[in-house]
């Protein structure tokens, strides 16, 4: 009986935290801050915001891959925050 109350106060704080992640973002830039993108903490892209002074002197393929730098290091920074955050909760499990 005792168990199953932990586990559900733990189910309850997995899910709590779950619902705060995908209320938070983290933000990661390329090309010297041209490109911004921001991702949630249920890597869900939120935001692209790209510098329009950047398409004078940038080519279809450099913009490509800045946007591919920061989106990926978006999602790094994304996975880190939730595994920092579920991190503890999972070590709780009585498994």
């Amino acid at each position: 009986r005792n168990m199953m109350q932990q586990l559900q106060k733990l189910q309850e704080q997995l899910q709590k935290t779950q619902e705060e992640l995908a209320q938070e973002t983290v933000e990661a830039t390329a090309g010297g801050g041209a490109v911004k993108i921001a991702v949630t903490g249920d890597q869900r892209c939120h935001s692209v915001v790209i510098d329009p002074a950047i398409l004078e002197d940038v080519d279809a393929e450099m913009l490509q891959d800045m946007i591919l730098t920061a989106f990926n290091s978006a999602l790094d920074k994304s996975r880190e925050m939730a595994a920092d955050r579920l991190g503890p909760l999972a070590g709780g499990l009585p498994f």
